[in-house]
């Protein structure tokens, strides 16, 4: 009776915790699904396009995930919708390099190089969004990632009070996609943990980098209301004069 009490109780909790985890789950989801978009011409423009980087290969076959990312960066760049790529993600060591990785793609793909910027720094989520705003100086950016990723990095920047929208690209079927799907909604219980209970930081922030740069302050415009009356004054009595006048008054 005692093992059978155990395993009713142990059945009930374990029912409460997938719950819960759901519910976690939902919640995120239901609160960025305004601002995700999945047809690139209904993307707002925004000068800034922040592509969250992934692994390139995985076991020696090119990943989806970083294929259609790309893809999607690309043609909202040639339609328009931003003028910047801020590419971001891990740099772990000299043979594992996100952020490069995808800047050579761009390039070869007739990207100007003055069109990309580089953040070796977004080891997570949470990194790249916040030093988006932070460091890069642009808190109003359109996300390009997969639509489970969109909704995660969109709570986050709900949190820190950035402006920005998601383009939710294309991400592929199968066990593949339920195995990504599963560890997401543990993603989204960490972010949580992260934003309300341990109030997690970027692992480093560093110097400031402004992506768009402030246009140089014009020229002051020197008019009359600008010289002394007394100067003016003293011009149009020169002026009078006859030059031998003139001469004599030095």
């Amino acid at each position: 009776m005692k093992l059978l009490n155990l395993i009713r109780i142990s059945a009930v909790i374990c029912i409460l915790f997938v719950s819960t985890l759901l519910l976690f789950d939902r919640w995120v989801s239901a609160r960025t699904s305004d601002r995700i978009y999945h047809d690139i011409s209904a993307v707002p423009k925004h000068s800034v396009g922040l592509v969250l980087g992934t692994s390139k290969y995985i076991a020696k076959t090119l990943n989806p995930y970083y294929e259609y990312r790309i893809t999607a960066a690309l043609d909202l760049f040639k339609q328009g919708k931003i003028d910047y790529f801020l590419l971001s993600g891990d740099n772990a060591h000299r043979s594992y390099n996100e952020p490069w990785t995808m800047k050579r793609d761009l390039l070869k793909a007739g990207v100007p190089d003055d069109k990309i910027v580089l953040d070796y720094a977004g080891f997570r989520t949470l990194d790249s969004i916040v030093r988006a705003k932070e460091v890069f100086e642009t808190d109003n950016f359109t996300i390009i990632t997969q639509q489970f990723h969109c909704e995660r990095a969109l709570f986050i920047a709900d949190s820190y009070k950035i402006k920005a929208t998601c383009l939710a690209v294309h991400e592929p079927n199968g066990t593949a996609q339920l195995k990504i799907r599963i560890r997401e909604v543990l993603a989204r219980v960490k972010a949580l943990s992260d934003l309300f209970i341990l109030n997690v930081q970027p692992k480093f922030l560093g110097p400031k980098e402004p992506i768009i740069k402030p246009a140089p302050a014009p020229a002051p415009i020197i008019s009359d209301d600008t010289v002394p009356s007394s100067a003016i004054n003293n011009q149009k009595q020169l002026d009078h004069l006859t030059p031998t006048e003139s001469n004599t008054s030095k």
